[in-house]
């Protein structure tokens, strides 16, 4: 397993420090929006914040490869890879709702190592590294910090499942989340990358999401897997550059293969 030198986690928490600021001052403010080619809002916070991400990583960590989702690929085949997502859940930024964040993940050879939750509003962060389990800091009055644990609940009945939105489900792949929707005892709506942090508090017990990018998932991973977790694909595979976007992560080992095989098909 690879050991994650500790400068490489300051980096990652200092380089959220400047994402935050660059975000902060622009939330719940007049934004000039536009549309990119996939519809999704882009604000002058994604940008700033990137930016500041970039600047500081490629400044601290000149050999190391950049991937964001506002400004592409730098050095992609470096062994050290950087994954961003400076506002993941932007559509929760620009209403207001504190349900976004940003998202800092590091890739060692192809393999998720070291990954960041930032919740800059609510002061709220993960810290997650591989074989060194995740750290969480709570709110900005300081309640909740410490080492973050998933629970267990090894039947699907009774998991609380969560999803971004029903509107990232196709033709194809609605009637295979429905099923898994059928079997769980309750589902919840809306998060982004806030929810995943929640399965690695112990609160929900699974997420199922389909269309994610690299820089949507390369930070999730070793939170939720270092709080006790599991992060795959649908098909229960470690997720890579080259995986398709639909992900499954569990709280619990044991809901995955039964997840797995409602999606199966």
């Amino acid at each position: 397993m690879t050991e994650i030198p500790a400068e490489f986690v300051a980096a990652a928490e200092e380089a959220a420090d400047l994402a935050g600021a660059a975000i902060r001052p622009l939330f719940r403010s007049p934004l000039l929006v536009e549309a990119k080619g996939d519809a999704s809002p882009v604000t002058e916070a994604d940008r700033a914040a990137e930016r500041a991400l970039r600047d500081f990583l490629g400044h601290r960590f000149p050999a190391h490869g950049i991937l964001g989702e506002e400004y592409g690929a730098e050095r992609a085949d470096a062994e050290w890879l950087w994954v961003l997502d400076p506002i993941d859940g932007t559509r929760a930024f620009l209403t207001g709702r504190p349900l976004f964040g940003t998202l800092i993940g590091l890739l060692h050879r192809g393999r998720p190592v070291l990954g960041l939750i930032d919740q800059p509003v609510t002061g709220e962060r993960w810290v997650g590294t591989a074989g060194s389990g995740t750290r969480f800091r709570g709110p900005l009055d300081g309640s909740g910090d410490g080492v973050a644990s998933t629970r267990r609940c090894p039947e699907i009945a009774a998991a609380e499942l969560a999803c971004t939105s029903p509107d990232i489900f196709g033709a194809a792949t609605a009637p295979r989340f429905e099923r898994v929707r059928r079997a769980v005892r309750r589902v919840s709506w809306g998060g982004d990358c806030y929810i995943y942090g929640l399965v690695a508090l112990g609160l929900v017990d699974a997420v199922v999401e389909d269309t994610l990018k690299p820089w949507d998932w390369a930070a999730l991973v070793p939170v939720i897997e270092g709080a006790g977790g599991r992060m795959t694909d649908w098909r229960g595979r470690a997720l890579t550059l080259g995986s398709e976007g639909d992900v499954i992560a569990v709280g619990d080992a044991a809901l995955l293969p039964q997840i797995s095989a409602l999606l199966a098909g």
